[in-house]
């Protein structure tokens, strides 16, 4: 069974393919996971943001949850999914059913919708932390949900649940996450955001990055350099990408579109529709797209 002590590294959030009509490419997605397990990542967490998680349906999501576990079954990398759900009730049942699905771990995404108070939101994580018992990633995500959550708050939960992982995203993160390290020292932490803050997460007590999936290899080689000592190649690399994912990561919907036309610029999937309501890229994103494409072509 996979501990919270595995999961650390390159996490990517999987996109989600679709035809150009709009319905689920089977096809690309069990391609796309067969790319990305091949790629270095430690780790792969279907159902995050970059997932486009709210635009799907259930049997949309439970089909495409058992490809995901299936496809990367025995692949040496762990397999989570994010449990999106507002209800309690509906996130504990979800839970329970993606660990006897075999998931190797959860993300959770706490309840927004309508703003619960601190108690409500407390009782959410704690029961589902208490419904499995396989590593959870609690997700810290205000600027896309509006859900303020304090570090001594975070800190309660690291230190009644010790399979709980926590996926910090405010922006910036880092001064909060020294705050809750330092509240909560055995805690570990990863980092979204497009990895914009990757090395300093890291420096700070970081255990990884969870980035979207377009250009893994660019994150596995950063983390390699880091994890070899070699800070210096690992910070050029990384200043060397923080101009296009600065740009992109200005709003979630336009990052979600050009990393999946990223995946169909590279033929990993056939198509790069997104569902609507979305974000069109305009001629100089596609030439954005091109000369990054040309810059990073040695990983790609």
């Amino acid at each position: 069974m996979v501990q919270s002590s595995d999961i650390f590294g390159v996490n990517p959030i999987a996109a989600l393919p679709f035809t150009r009509s709009g319905e689920p490419d089977y096809a690309s997605f069990s391609r796309m996971l067969e790319h990305l397990a091949a790629t270095g990542i430690q780790g792969l967490t279907l159902f995050g943001i970059a997932s486009e998680f709210p635009k799907l349906d259930d049997s949309e999501r439970l089909l495409l949850a058992e490809c995901f576990l299936s496809d990367l079954k025995g692949n040496g990398i762990f397999r989570a999914l994010s449990v999106t759900d507002h209800s309690t009730e509906v996130a504990v049942k979800r839970a329970r059913d993606y660990q006897k699905r075999g998931a190797d771990a959860l993300m959770l995404l706490p309840p927004f919708f309508l703003q619960p108070d601190a108690a409500a939101i407390s009782h959410h994580i704690f029961s589902v932390l208490e419904a499995v018992d396989i590593p959870v990633m609690v997700q810290y995500a205000p600027g896309e949900t509006g859900l303020p959550i304090t570090p001594e708050q975070l800190s309660d939960v690291a230190t009644r649940y010790p399979h709980a992982v926590f996926k910090i995203e405010c922006n910036p993160p880092v001064s909060y996450t020294r705050e809750f390290l330092q509240r909560a020292p055995q805690a570990s932490v990863l980092n979204g955001y497009a990895g914009l803050y990757m090395l300093e997460m890291l420096e700070a007590g970081g255990k990884g990055v969870m980035p979207g999936c377009s250009f893994s290899e660019i994150y596995v080689q950063i983390y390699r350099l880091w994890q070899a000592g070699k800070t210096d190649a690992a910070q050029a690399l990384h200043q060397q990408l923080l101009p296009w994912i600065r740009q992109w990561m200005t709003h979630c919907e336009y990052i979600i579109q050009v990393e999946k036309t990223l995946l169909h610029r590279r033929g990993i999937i056939a198509t790069d529709y997104c569902r609507h309501p979305g974000r069109t890229l305009t001629a100089q994103d596609h030439l954005t797209i091109d000369n990054f494409l040309t810059t990073f072509s040695e990983f790609l």
